[in-house]
């Protein structure tokens, strides 16, 4: 089957094209703008194979997008490009907008008519996969349930409500125009590759640099933590199995309070002793209580139900063993998170 991924330099996106090229059944055609967070070293172990391909192209060029689609005959598109940090958005929402919901328009619409030009069983079996956030439907209270697929909408962020807006273009684009699209929701990623803003890899970058470690306000907000190897499972499950029209909340079954997830990392480098920057008796004296994020959400969760009954799909990898690789995948690879983060 031919894949073609978006933003797949991203966290997410490259940890899906290694999987589809390890399976050795596929063939991938990676199409990335390269912003900040846009990595090709993420896709060292891939990037020679015959099954994989890269051109580096915006979604909202459509002219470009178009001739991908006419030279490259794609079976799947999975869309995974996105503007994804809160605190980005809050800064400078515009750059959201352009990508998250006109992006996702000119991506729906160079699908459509290339959805339009095919038939037979190539037609029959097309699929067009957009990949979204837990974060669109708000936040929750601690006696709340999980969000589910039937949730309603309530974005808090200039992110989130990019993201909203663009899952609400690809229903309109399936209803109005017949085509075979599915969302997934997934709740917050970890793994090797993340960019070094996100908490995790920041954590254990600053911690290992004998910076201060920021947690926002109490650290008290709680998060559904997906390793990025399972959620790149569930894509290509979802993408295979999924029904047409559907949406799939994709989590990993385990909330944590984000200031429990700073000290797991702390003690996480205090046993496996690796060296303390001078004069610092413990990581945990490193955390650093910031001013809250606006408009932060409390919690986010998410109900798995569905992905698992109708898909077959549930997470396999247990959040503690996962933490603890992932902290040693950092410490391990210092040449590919080195560059990216900024000099003091």
């Amino acid at each position: 089957m031919k894949f073609l991924i978006t933003g797949g330099a991203g966290f997410i996106g490259s940890a899906l094209i290694r999987y589809l090229i390890k399976d050795k059944s596929h063939e991938v055609i990676n199409i990335d703008k390269l912003t900040y967070s846009g990595n090709l070293d993420s896709l060292r172990d891939v990037e020679k194979s015959e099954l994989y391909s890269f051109r580096k192209i915006d979604i909202c060029d459509s002219e470009a997008i178009r001739g991908v689609f006419l030279e490259c005959t794609p079976d799947l598109v999975i869309n995974l490009a996105a503007e994804s940090s809160v605190d980005r958005s809050i800064d400078d929402p515009s750059k959201f907008i352009e990508t998250n919901v006109v992006g996702t328009y000119s991506m729906l619409e160079q699908v459509r008519h290339y959805w339009d030009e095919i038939d037979g069983e190539k037609r029959e079996k097309f699929r067009f996969l957009h990949v979204s956030t837990d974060e669109v439907f708000g936040s929750l209270g601690m006696q709340d349930e999980p969000f589910n697929e039937s949730s309603s909408y309530n974005p808090s962020s200039p992110y989130s409500a990019s993201k909203a807006g663009s899952d609400h273009l690809v229903r309109a684009w399936g209803k109005t125009y017949g085509l075979p699209v599915l969302i997934t929701n997934s709740s917050n990623n970890y793994g090797p590759y993340q960019f070094p803003e996100k908490l995790i890899p920041l954590i254990i970058i600053n911690a290992i640099r004998g910076k201060k470690v920021p947690v926002y306000g109490d650290g008290t907000q709680v998060r559904d933590w997906i390793h990025v190897n399972d959620h790149a499972n569930a894509l290509v499950a979802v993408a295979e199995k999924g029904r047409v029209g559907e949406t799939y909340m994709i989590g990993g079954n385990n909330e944590e309070r984000n200031i429990d997830i700073v000290r797991a990392i702390c003690e996480i480098l205090e046993d496996i002793q690796f060296p303390k920057p001078k004069g610092l008796k413990y990581y945990s004296d490193l955390i650093d209580f910031v001013e809250d994020r606006k408009a932060h959400d409390f919690r986010y969760g998410l109900e798995v139900n569905k992905i698992k009954n109708e898909v077959g799909w549930k997470p396999s990898i247990s959040f503690s063993i996962g933490l603890k690789e992932t902290v040693n995948w950092y410490l391990s690879n210092e040449w590919w998170w080195e560059r990216l983060i900024k000099s003091d």
